[in-house]
């Protein structure tokens, strides 16, 4: 294309000093590097050594991610320059990096912060800077830095400004090296071919990279309307659709950098950010899950990632196929499982919705999502109403407070009713604990009783349990099952005195409630055979009735608690649709 003298001697301006700057960028992060030039514990620790380890380890988190920022400018100082005007007509240069800048240079930012959006604004927008003062956008040029040996060059730089462009340069490098050769050009013919070769090196609007490899496509700056997307706060959501290879994916990449990142988060957004890692007990930094369909897609992610600098491992990017199977294992406890426990087995040949679903899938949720609110609401009057009916009178006056809440919530009113149940969370949370300590200091009392007769019962205990056969599941196993804690841990103690004491204490337990139930325990179960080896050695007929009555409670309390509270955060954690849309 035709530029006039003025165009392109600014844009050998403009060349110069952006090679210039990366060159000095990248030299300050090598040397910090080399420096060593990051906080850490040691040197926290030779300035006060009473410092606690919590703020010593929050600086070596500091000091990992400067070391980490500093690796980033050394292979990339900046991905964009931006030139602005402010009402007073002053101008001034800012340089984007896509990390945290290195000290020393007044006008670099990073992309993530809110200065960086100027790098995604179109030629004449207006962007009120953070300080408050309203400038204009004059130019902006889109680098793309390549480390040679003999120094730095930009490859496809995209320079923009109000009076030419968008134009793409090859190679700033050699649009420097060109002008330096036209100056000791004497022949015509030689000047001819100079400015044959300096035609080439410019091309007229954007192109397009080559695509040398499978992979997601690495857009260092986002187009305004992505740029705004991810800049949202964090408590804000969005539906996005749009056909393969219009930055969907990116965005999202870009925004989860951003948010991940506390140093770029508003005040309101850091303390949104405290209190969810707080009451959850999860770090800021792993509260976070992403869906891929396929495992491919799953490796291009990971690279995607770490070119933002997010660790992204196989727990944080995972298949929806992988996790709606963990999800009905470990959460819903629906599929069977190698320790027992669940009903069904997962047979992914099988359909799973009926054509009709198919046909009309919106009517379809829709009669899911009524049927399931109805019987959520049901069980949770069902639950409240057992706990108005205990004889404790402290269990009766919870069951009156959240039955009254239920009374006054209306139809659609499912959120304004988690508020007020969450306000009496600590309280039945108190209650379960108070319950299950009581309960559990009578089992022991009668277990010490008898290692107090018989020192060796343990022993002999464990040695009657591994000669039991584990014989296949029957339905009395099954309902066995059904009886057994709600709260066990699967990761309970198999052999030796540990795994003797777990299960006396799951066969007395399973005793007492069937004595409260008016049930008994099959005889052919696990804790049937351990209940007739025990005889007279577990609770007495009092104490039976007492803990029995005591773990119905208990019981119902810890299903009250899952209705309100873990339903909400499991769906929360696992994403589905389900729960974006009715918001339960």
């Amino acid at each position: 294309m035709e530029l006039t003298t003025e165009s392109r001697q600014h844009i050998e301006q403009v060349a110069g000093e952006a090679l210039t700057q990366l060159d000095s960028i990248a030299t300050a992060a090598k040397r910090n590097l080399h420096d060593g030039r990051t906080l850490g514990s040691d040197a926290l620790a030779s300035i006060n050594t009473m410092t606690s380890s919590s703020a010593m380890q929050k600086l070596d988190q500091i000091s990992q991610a400067n070391r980490e920022s500093y690796q980033v400018l050394a292979a990339e100082p900046a991905i964009a320059r931006v030139v602005v005007v402010d009402e007073a007509g002053e101008e001034r240069t800012y340089y984007i990096c896509r990390t945290t800048p290195v000290s020393g240079f007044q006008n670099l930012a990073s992309y993530r912060a809110p200065v960086g959006r100027l790098a995604s604004l179109a030629i004449g927008a207006e962007f009120t800077l953070p300080n408050g003062t309203v400038v204009e956008v004059l130019e902006r040029t889109q680098l793309r830095p390549a480390a040679l040996a003999d120094g730095w060059d930009s490859r496809d730089t995209v320079v923009e400004a109000e009076h030419f462009g968008p134009l793409t340069i090859e190679s700033l490098r050699a649009l420097l090296t060109e002008v330096a050769g036209e100056e000791a050009t004497e022949d015509l013919l030689g000047q001819l071919l100079a400015e044959e070769t300096v035609k080439a090196n410019i091309i007229d609007g954007v192109r397009r990279s080559v695509i040398t490899k499978m992979g997601l496509r690495d857009q260092p700056v986002l187009d305004q309307y992505q740029d705004e997307i991810f800049r949202l706060p964090l408590d804000k959501r969005l539906l996005i659709l749009g056909p393969p290879g219009t930055g969907k994916t990116t965005t999202l990449i870009r925004r989860l950098g951003q948010k991940l990142d506390t140093a770029f988060l508003e005040e309101a957004e850091q303390r949104l950010v405290e209190m969810v890692a707080t009451a959850q007990g999860v770090a800021h930094a792993n509260s976070w899950l992403m869906f891929t369909p396929t495992e491919l897609l799953k490796q291009y992610l990971k690279e995607a990632f770490a070119r933002e600098g997010v660790p992204a491992s196989d727990l944080r990017i995972r298949t929806w196929q992988d996790y709606r199977r963990e999800l009905a294992r470990n959460a819903f406890g629906i599929l069977r499982t190698a320790s027992g426990g669940g009903t069904f087995v997962l047979k992914d040949s099988l359909p799973s919705l009926s054509a009709e679903a198919l046909d009309r899938p919106i009517q379809w949720f829709d009669d899911f999502n009524t049927w399931q609110r109805n019987a959520y609401v049901q069980e949770l009057h069902e639950a409240v109403n057992m706990l108005r009916e205990a004889k404790v009178p402290e269990v009766q006056s919870l069951g009156e407070r959240l039955n009254s809440i239920l009374a006054q919530a209306g139809d659609g009113a499912l959120a304004s009713t988690f508020g007020s149940l969450a306000a009496e969370l600590p309280k039945v949370q108190a209650l379960v604990a108070s319950l299950k300590e009581a309960s559990d200091g009578k089992i022991k009392a009668a277990l010490n009783l008898q290692l107090n007769r018989n020192r060796a019962f343990l022993d002999e205990l464990a040695r009657f349990i591994d000669g039991l056969q584990q014989a296949q599941t029957t339905d009395a196993d099954e309902q066995d099952e059904l009886d057994a804690d709600e709260e066990e841990d699967t990761t309970a103690p198999r052999t030796g005195r540990a795994a003797a004491l777990n299960a006396y204490m799951q066969a007395v337990r399973a005793q007492a409630r069937g004595a409260a139930s008016k049930r008994a325990v099959s005889k052919s179960s696990r804790n049937g055979k351990i209940i007739e080896w025990l005889a007279e050695r577990g609770l007495t007929e009092t104490d039976r009735a007492e803990v029995g009555a005591s773990l119905w409670l208990y019981e119902r309390k810890i299903r009250l608690s899952v209705l309100c509270f873990g339903r909400r955060s499991i769906h929360h954690r696992c994403g589905c649709s389900m729960c974006s849309v009715s918001g339960q």
